[in-house]
């Protein structure tokens, strides 16, 4: 007995998503670009480890955007604001 596929579907649909189909392409066109960019920056990251960029970034770029918010909480209106965040979701 030989397995055989009965299906009738012809086409890809992405169902429960939209119900309208000039709508499909669109989103279908987001995924694909959402994956495509993860890709990317997946490959950018290994080949800036392989040539030792990644720590020169991280010292020129991610440091001077943490300090101001390293200092902001030297400071005591923010220390009492986010104290009260974290009462209020705890």
């Amino acid at each position: 007995m030989e397995a055989e596929n009965h299906t009738i579907l012809s086409q890809f649909f992405l169902l429960g998503i939209s119900e309208d189909p000039e709508l499909l392409p669109v989103l279908f066109g987001r995924f694909l670009f959402m994956y495509l960019v993860t890709v990317l920056q997946k490959l950018l990251i290994i080949l800036a480890v392989q040539k030792g960029l990644l720590s020169s970034v991280m010292y020129t770029v991610v440091t001077p955007m943490l300090n101001p918010f390293i200092y902001s909480l030297r400071n005591r209106d923010i220390k009492s604001a986010l104290r009260r965040i974290h009462r209020r979701t705890a």
